[in-house]
């Protein structure tokens, strides 16, 4: 018996390539811990040996989230067992895992964004031509902001993905589900200013083509590429990921329908939307505090 890791990682081929990789790593690492124990594919795992791996992790000072993860991975894995008939019954049907944190995620204040997407407007070299990389970082940080769109869906956008003149881009989401996401004019102008003679320079031989972000070695942007943008550009250390939460964030501050907010990020359930509302009523009790006389 084998636990058949390719095949499963191939049947779920159409989720978002780090959920791919995720799953696959989270299922491998339960079966090399299992087969230490003689367990030697699937048909010999019971619930009670999967609720061991998971107390397992927590001893191991794993994160909730990670733990959560690894639950998420082993019940898909032995969904797909189920259906294929290596396992005569689900045995992870109804595994509980621990709930994530409940850490609201970051938001960046208006004067940290003005210092993060202009810094050259109060610095001693603003009438400085902007180099290449600069325009780069520029368009790339404005449709973080101003589109609320993933990391991976802005590293996987093509040049034919942009509509400048509608002010709409189209990216592929999680489980390969294609979206129409806004962009506002400051965002428009700083990808059309990358997308002059900024861009030409930084493609290489063998630069694919249709990328619309390139890295200094001509290669598609990766998301490890846009971490050191932000490393380079922002004043307190900020994780490209607070950029979409201070999009919904700031939709929600200036009124917006929490159903809109849950279309433009893209998110299957209202449910995960309704995170940022709490993060809005942080900030007003925070205003609150700070200004009312009897607060």
């Amino acid at each position: 018996m084998t636990w058949q890791l390719d095949a499963y990682a191939r049947s779920v081929g159409g989720l978002a390539p780090d959920t791919v990789r995720a799953y696959a790593s989270d299922v491998a690492r339960f079966a090399e811990w299992a087969g230490r124990g003689g367990v030697t594919g699937p048909a010999d795992v019971d619930r009670l040996l999967l609720r061991r791996y998971l107390a397992y992790l927590a001893t191991r000072r794993y994160a909730r989230a990670t733990t959560a993860r690894a639950a998420a991975s082993l019940r898909s894995y032995f969904q797909w067992c189920a259906r294929r008939g290596l396992v005569a019954a689900d045995p992870s049907a109804r595994l509980a895992a621990p709930a994530p944190d409940g850490r609201l995620p970051r938001v960046l204040g208006h004067a940290e964004l003005d210092r993060l997407l202009d810094p050259r407007s109060s610095g001693t070299d603003g009438a400085s031509e902007p180099s290449p990389r600069d325009r780069r970082d520029d368009a790339v940080l404005e449709l973080l902001y101003g589109s609320g769109i993933r990391v991976a869906e802005l590293c996987g956008l093509d040049v034919g993905d942009v509509d400048l003149g509608s002010g709409v881009v189209t990216v592929v989401g999680k489980g390969a589900k294609e979206r129409r996401v806004l962009i506002h004019a400051r965002g428009a102008t700083a990808v059309a200013r990358w997308l002059g003679p900024a861009r030409a320079t930084m493609v290489r031989e063998g630069s694919p083509a249709g990328a619309l972000f390139y890295n200094a070695r001509g290669h598609r942007l990766g998301p490890r590429d846009v971490r050191r943008i932000l490393d380079r550009r922002s004043p307190v250390p900020t994780h490209p990921h607070a950029l979409r939460h201070t999009f919904a964030t700031h939709l929600l501050d200036g009124g917006a329908d929490l159903r809109v907010v849950q279309e433009l990020l893209g998110h299957a359930s209202l449910q995960t939307t309704q995170v940022y509302t709490h993060v809005s009523k942080e900030r007003l009790l925070t205003v609150y505090a700070g200004t009312h006389p009897r607060a």
